[in-house]
């Protein structure tokens, strides 16, 4: 699903530098990414994704090799065949939920909304506690129902790949399981692949495997 070889990368500011010399990831695995704040765990999601492009290297998702594509196709592919559960969660906050959760389908050609989509969409928001705030703005929404959103979000097209940025950290510990549990439901029902960022070591288990990013990591970034 995810072949990285020979990738080099580096902001234009700062001296954040990463090398990658290869890294893999099978259909249907479940890899959690763990490692030090700033090591480059977000940036390595974001390479996946074709949000950034590497200086050097390959980077090829299903085949595709989005690291030498144009932004355009980059960005049809990803809303297409990647759910990304960002850190920041990005919702709208002039959208209310059902809306943020329907976004994708809404900016491109590439999903089609229907009304199967619609209640879908509607079906995830009570499989995760916030069938209620649907029509409520993000802004009213706690930082868990929030999450929770962008959750609904990413699973909404049934994609492929699903790569999580710190999925839980914003979750109690009661919700935290839940959540995890409708994630490894949604890969195991699609086979799909989920790549995940966590900080949470008590997690790592129920997983596949687990990267250590530190590895990756050039001496002298910040």
């Amino acid at each position: 699903m995810i072949r990285i070889e020979a990738v080099e990368f580096s902001y234009p500011q700062g001296e954040f530098s990463l090398s990658i010399p290869q890294m893999s990831v099978a259909q249907g695995e479940k890899v959690a990414v763990i490692g030090p704040s700033g090591s480059g765990k977000t940036t390595l999601l974001n390479l996946v994704a074709g949000i950034i492009t590497p200086q050097r290297g390959k980077v090829s998702v299903a085949d595709m090799e989005v690291s030498s594509s144009s932004d355009a196709k980059r960005r049809d592919f990803r809303i297409s065949n990647i759910g990304f559960v960002f850190q920041d969660f990005g919702l709208l906050d002039y959208l209310n939920v059902l809306d943020n959760i329907l976004h994708p389908y809404r900016i491109t050609r590439a999903l089609n909304l229907t009304r199967e989509v619609q209640q879908r969409a509607i079906d995830l928001a009570d499989g995760l506690g916030i069938g209620d705030r649907l029509k409520h703005h993000a802004g009213e929404l706690s930082q868990g129902e929030q999450q929770r959103a962008a959750i609904c979000r990413a699973l909404l097209p049934q994609p492929g790949l699903i790569l999580a940025d710190e999925a839980t950290g914003n979750l109690d510990p009661r919700n935290k399981g839940k959540i995890l549990d409708l994630l490894f439901d949604s890969v195991d029902s699609s086979e799909a692949t989920l790549l995940a960022v966590t900080h949470d070591h008590d997690l790592l288990s129920r997983f596949d495997r687990v990267i250590d990013f530190l590895d990756y990591r050039n001496e002298g970034a910040s």
